[in-house]
């Protein structure tokens, strides 16, 4: 089954991959059964991007609102680099908060022993992640940001990214 793209693709994700071939996305099928459709690639996402959120905040968003009077909308997803590969990122309470499954998969992956090993290092050095609601689970996952199957994900702001990330390449 495939989707249908209103536009070329626009954005890419940057050109130097630190080392992550293809950038944010996998270049894999995706874990789906005949019947289900396709993950979303880079190129339709981008495409939605620049196509219907060219004016939100200079990066692209993606999510409807999360209602109240005024409140910063806390189910925007806006793609932000980091490292020179683009990540998911939501803001709430005016901090920037990035997908800690993504940013494991992209960065520390090859550093540790596995996700459990980033939690006990989050809480020795005392960071406090932040649960995803259901529907910034359902935006992340339809980026590809997190596998398909996930139903629960965290979120970390970038400065405690960069106190895990040295931690991780320190513990080596």
């Amino acid at each position: 089954m495939t989707m249908a793209v209103s536009a070329p693709p626009v954005i890419s994700a940057t050109s130097s991959g630190a080392g992550v071939p293809g950038g944010l996305f996998r270049t894999e099928t995706s874990y789906s059964t005949p019947g289900e459709p396709s993950r979303l690639t880079h190129n339709m996402i981008n495409s939605f991007m620049a196509n219907n959120h060219s004016g939100s905040a200079g990066v692209g968003g993606i999510g409807g609102a999360s209602g109240g009077s005024g409140n910063t909308n806390t189910n925007e997803c806006r793609m932000v680099d980091m490292h020179g590969v683009k990540v998911a990122s939501f803001l709430m309470d005016g901090q920037e908060l990035i997908c800690l499954p993504q940013v494991f998969d992209l960065f520390l992956k090859h550093l540790v022993g596995g996700l459990h090993t980033v939690y006990t290092k989050l809480k020795r050095l005392d960071i406090s992640p932040v649960v995803c609601t259901v529907e910034q689970v359902r935006i992340l996952r339809g980026l590809g940001a997190i596998q398909p199957g996930v139903n629960r994900c965290k979120l970390i702001t970038r400065k405690d990214f960069e106190t895990l990330f040295t931690d991780c390449t320190n513990a080596r």
